[in-house]
C-alpha cells in the first residue's frame, strides 16, 4: 500500500485522549506494545458509550416509541460510517457481528457447507490467525474438500509460485487470507489473489483485523468477496465487529444463527428469513459496542488513516535500527515498505514469556507466544516470539525503553 502524504500525526497530542496513560504499571509509565492484539480506547469512544447508554438506549428495530427510534438511528448510523470506512457499495452488505472471528466462522458455514464438497480445495496461507485457519480446515474435512496453505518464503512473504501447484489438487473454490499478518506485520497482495481467486471461479475471503486500524482499506479495489474486521483493534469497543460481503452472495446464502429479529415470518410449517444485513443478525446484537464502534471509526477518520500508517512505517524503521544494537536478538518479518509496524524477534537462548516479565518489570508491555499463529511458528521454526506492536499513540521513547529492557534480558538471562 503506498503512503501519500498527510498531514502528519501528533502521537503525544493524541496520547492525552487515552486514560490508560494516565495509570502507571509498576511505578512506572506505561509503554504499552501490544497494540495488535487489542488498542486502547479513547474518550472520545468512551463518551459516546457513556451517554448512549445513559440518553440513548433502547433494543433496536423493536419498538415503535421514540427511544428505541432513536437507538435504531444510532445503530444504522454505525453502520453506515463503517460501511463508508471500507468504501463498501451499499451498507447493507455489512454486517454487524461479535468479532472478525464470528465473521469469517459466517462465511465458512453458510457458504462452505452449501458450497464446498469431495473435489475442491480450500486455499489459506502459512501466515493465517487461526481465525483464518481453523474454519477453513474445519469446514473443508466435513465436506470432504482438500485444504491447502500457500508457502512462505524466509522473510515471511507468500510464494506466489506455489499456486501453479496448489490448483493441481482439483476445483479452486475458497482462498482465505489476512490482508496483514498479525504475527509478522507482513502486507500481503490481496488484489493478485483476488484475481487469481476469480479466474478460477473462486471467492476471496480477507481477514482485514490487523488491517483496518492502521490502513485504507477498499473493498472494491481489493477485489475481495467478504472482509472482516474487529473493532477492539480499531480503538473500539469489545465484542463486535463486521462482516462485509457481496450483496448477491450474502442473499444466497444460508442464515448462520436463527431467533429473533433475523425473522421475517414464522408459521408452523415453515420460517423465512428477513432480508439482508437483518438475516445474519440473530437476536439483541451489541447495540452500545455497535454505536462505539462507530465513534471509533469516526476518530480514526479525523485523524487520517493515511498519517497513522506513516506514523508507523516511522516506528517500525527506528524500532528495527535500535533493535540491531541488542546482541543475540533474531527479528522476523519482512522488508519495512512491505509490513506493517510489528516486530516479531527472539533473543537467543531466552524464552520468550521470559524476555516479556523483564520488560513488564520497567512497564513495557509486549506480546509473548505464538499469537494464534502455530503453522507460523512452525514455519520459522520456533515456539513462540515476542511482538512489539505499534499504533497511533505510540511514541519513539517506549521504543527506546523496549530495547533497554531488551539489553537487560540478555545481560540477565542469556
Amino acid at each position: 500500500m503506498a503512503v501519500t502524504a498527510h498531514a502528519k500525526l501528533d502521537a503525544r497530542k493524541l496520547r492525552a485522549d487515552f486514560p490508560i496513560f494516565e495509570h502507571d504499571i509498576r511505578g512506572k509509565p506505561l509503554a504499552y506494545l501490544d497494540s495488535a492484539v487489542s488498542a486502547h480506547k479513547p474518550r472520545q469512544v468512551l463518551d459516546k458509550l457513556r451517554n448512549f447508554y445513559e440518553t440513548s438506549y433502547a433494543n433496536v428495530h423493536r419498538g415503535v416509541y421514540t427511544l428505541s427510534e432513536v437507538a435504531t438511528a444510532e445503530y444504522e448510523g454505525a453502520r453506515d460510517k463503517i460501511a463508508r470506512f471500507i468504501n463498501a457499495p451499499a451498507s447493507r452488505e455489512l454486517i454487524f457481528t461479535h468479532g472478525a472471528t464470528e465473521s469469517i466462522n459466517l462465511v465458512a458455514y453458510a457458504w462452505g457447507l452449501d458450497n464446498l464438497g469431495p473435489g475442491d480445495v480450500v486455499v489459506v496461507t502459512e501466515l493465517e490467525h487461526h481465525s483464518n485457519f481453523v474454519p477453513w480446515q474445519y469446514i473443508a474435512k466435513r465436506t470432504g474438500a482438500t485444504f491447502k496453505a500457500i508457502p512462505l518464503d524466509d522473510h515471511g512473504e507468500l510464494q506466489l509460485d506455489a499456486l501453479g501447484e496448489i490448483e493441481q489438487a482439483g476445483n479452486v473454490k475458497v482462498v482465505a487470507n489476512n490482508l496483514v499478518s498479525n504475527a509478522l506485520g507482513t502486507i500481503n497482495p490481496i488484489e493478485k489473489l483476488s484475481a487469481w481467486a476469480h479466474e478460477r471461479g473462486a471467492i476471496m475471503v480477507v481477514d482485514a483485523a490487523q488491517a483496518a486500524p492502521h490502513h485504507a482499506i477498499d473493498v472494491q479495489e481489493l477485489g475481495c468477496d467478504f472482509l472482516a474486521f474487529s473493532s477492539h483493534k480499531m480503538c473500539g469497543p469489545t465484542s463486535v465487529g463486521a462482516l462485509w460481503g457481496r450483496a448477491e452472495l450474502l442473499e444466497a446464502m444460508s442464515p448462520f444463527n436463527l431467533g429473533g429479529h433475523m425473522i421475517r415470518s414464522v408459521k408452523l410449517e415453515e420460517t423465512t428469513w428477513g432480508q439482508i444485513p437483518f438475516k445474519f443478525e440473530a437476536g439483541t446484537q451489541p447495540i452500545a459496542e455497535a454505536v462505539g464502534f462507530g465513534a471509533a471509526v469516526d476518530y480514526l477518520t479525523d485523524i487520517g488513516i493515511g498519517a497513522i500508517e506513516e506514523h508507523e512505517r516511522e516506528l517500525l524503521v527506528y524500532a528495527l535500527e535500535k533493535l540491531a544494537e541488542v546482541p543475540g536478538l533474531t527479528a522476523y518479518g519482512p522488508a519495512p515498505e512491505r509490513r506493517a509496524g510489528i516486530v516479531s524477534f527472539n533473543l537467543d537462548g531466552v524464552h520468550p514469556h521470559d524476555v516479556a516479565q523483564i520488560l513488564d518489570m520497567d512497564g513495557v508491555a509486549i506480546r509473548a507466544g505464538h499469537h494464534c499463529c502455530q503453522p507460523l511458528m512452525a514455519k520459522l521454526g520456533v515456539a513462540a516470539t515476542n511482538r512489539a506492536s505499534f499504533y497511533l499513540y505510540t511514541i519513539p521513547e517506549e521504543i527506546d525503553r523496549l530495547a533497554d529492557g531488551l539489553q537487560k534480558a540478555h545481560k540477565l538471562l542469556a
